[in-house]
């Protein structure tokens, strides 16, 4: 275990202890952990985006508070400090269940019951995220869901058929992200830190991008069967995720306790 203070434009308020557990498949991911200022048997449970890491939450800690909160966050399988080729794995499925390990993990390890945790993810974490509660039906506190990519804006014609031709022809294929920073947020200063973060890797695996747009479709088909408290909260000048499909999964969404939030003016990031 170590303790690390991320670069960033101000000092953490809250620094991070550094972690790993181990997959069902016998891979170490790596995990940080920001303890609550007092004992505390509640958690928040973080999903970064596709090509990014678990530092990325630090400026949210730093803001968001909640000194009464353990928080995790982990690296994805192929991204960061964990193991793999970068943007790969096996398949998505793989990842959904690496999450529940994940969370299980952090239950037994820190003593915190699974039913005092929330989870709260973007983009590509957020299907994650909304996967694992639906296949693993998890007995979590709440679910925070910032612009699920649900559909990513291929912005080229048959993108996906042409994408799983690509993937026959060879399994192990990579797609390299068209996102810039500035498509992301209006923070200059948080679009340079994405710029210049050495973790993030511009590429997904082609399988990981053909699984995300297949699972989608079935989570969107399917959302009635999640019952746990959910906030979605939609960008409205998102250039990377389409906004339809957010609004088709929320509305079937079961949870007796559902809220949306709209931000007209934001970009992808709404953190």
């Amino acid at each position: 275990m170590t303790t690390e203070t991320l670069t960033n434009s101000t000092p953490p308020t809250r620094e991070a202890t550094t972690h790993t557990f181990q997959t069902s498949d016998g891979v170490e991911l790596f995990y940080r952990a920001w303890a609550p200022g007092t004992t505390s048997n509640k958690a928040i449970v973080l999903f970064h985006r596709g090509h990014e890491h678990s530092g990325r939450w630090q400026d949210f800690i730093d803001r968001i508070g909640l000194s009464d909160c353990w928080f995790f966050a982990w690296d994805a399988r192929g991204h960061g400090q964990s193991p793999g080729l970068r943007g790969y794995a096996e398949n998505f499925g793989r990842m959904v269940r690496d999450a529940d390990e994940f969370v299980r993990h952090v239950s037994t390890q820190y003593n915190i019951q699974i039913e005092e945790t929330a989870v709260v993810s973007q983009s590509v974490g957020s299907v994650l995220a909304a996967t694992w509660v639906h296949d693993y039906a998890p007995p979590i506190r709440t679910l925070v869901l910032a612009t699920p990519a649900l559909r990513v804006k291929l912005y080229v014609p048959f993108a996906i058929p042409g994408l799983r031709l690509l993937q026959s022809l060879k399994p192990t294929s990579f797609i390299k992200s068209y996102v810039k920073p500035r498509m992301l947020t209006h923070d200059e200063d948080q679009a340079r830190l994405y710029a210049t973060d050495e973790l993030i890797s511009p590429q997904i695996a082609t399988t990981i991008l053909l699984d995300l747009y297949d699972t989608s479709t079935r989570l969107i088909a399917d959302a009635g069967a999640i019952h746990t408290p959910t906030l979605l909260m939609i960008s409205g000048n998102d250039w990377v995720v389409r906004l339809k499909q957010q609004e088709d999964f929320f509305e079937r969404l079961s949870s007796l306790v559902k809220e949306k939030e709209v931000y007209p003016d934001f970009f992808h990031s709404t953190f």
